[in-house]
């Protein structure tokens, strides 16, 4: 069961549709495994249908109806792969499962893999991270905001345990050092608006090299 869930702001953000498509993915997945946020986000879009069925009435011309169904005929097909891949929005959009994915080994019991790529003209860095079960994240800070979703395992830091599908956002007054328990590797969805910035004694000599 879900602890940690997204803030009040957030879940408003998300339904009247205000959010970059990285931040949308994150509440998506956390949303289809809690019931309790996906009921608050319901309330919310009725609250929403119910404001604009009050907003006054604007007239539009008579073709507009042809010119919506033009531009519909007109999108192109989802590839078979997208539509058939089994798994949740992160896997049907990677078209892979998380845990066969081209991991890149950052430290010794970190690995990455940057897929901004798949958000085009968004501002923020997306970035999966995995954490060998067991290990230990490098002590690092924030120079901006970070939102986070465990896709898979569990890690704990200093503000408690965040399990499968928690969610978390820290910025520039955290300082971290995750830690994965014991189980299948710790895999994270992250969106970030600026690098990290990492704090150990050693580690910090790899701050010029972080992008």
């Amino acid at each position: 069961m879900t602890q940690h869930h997204p803030d009040s702001h957030s879940l408003m953000e998300y339904s009247a549709g205000n959010l970059s498509d990285p931040h949308a993915l994150c509440i998506r997945l956390h949303l289809d495994q809690c019931d309790h946020c996906q009921s608050r986000v319901d309330t919310l879009d009725s609250l929403g249908a119910v404001l604009m069925e009050q907003q006054a009435s604007v007239s539009v011309s008579a073709d507009m109806f042809d010119h919506i169904l033009a531009r519909l005929n007109d999108e192109p097909e989802i590839p078979p792969m997208a539509v058939n891949k089994a798994g949740n929005a992160l896997e049907r959009l990677v078209q892979s499962d998380i845990n066969d994915l081209p991991w890149k080994r950052q430290l010794a019991d970190v690995s990455v893999l940057d897929i901004s790529h798949l958000f085009p003209d968004q501002p923020e860095k997306v970035v999966l991270q995995k954490l060998a079960a067991g290990g230990k994240a490098p002590a690092h800070t924030h120079r901006g905001q970070e939102t986070t979703i465990v896709l898979q395992g569990a890690f704990s830091d200093h503000k408690g345990v965040f399990n499968q599908w928690d969610f978390v956002v820290l910025d520039q007054e955290d300082t971290h050092k995750p830690i994965a328990l014991e189980g299948p590797d710790c895999i994270t969805l992250s969106v970030l608006s600026a690098p990290l910035k990492l704090t150990g004694t050693f580690t910090r000599l790899l701050n010029p090299f972080i992008s």
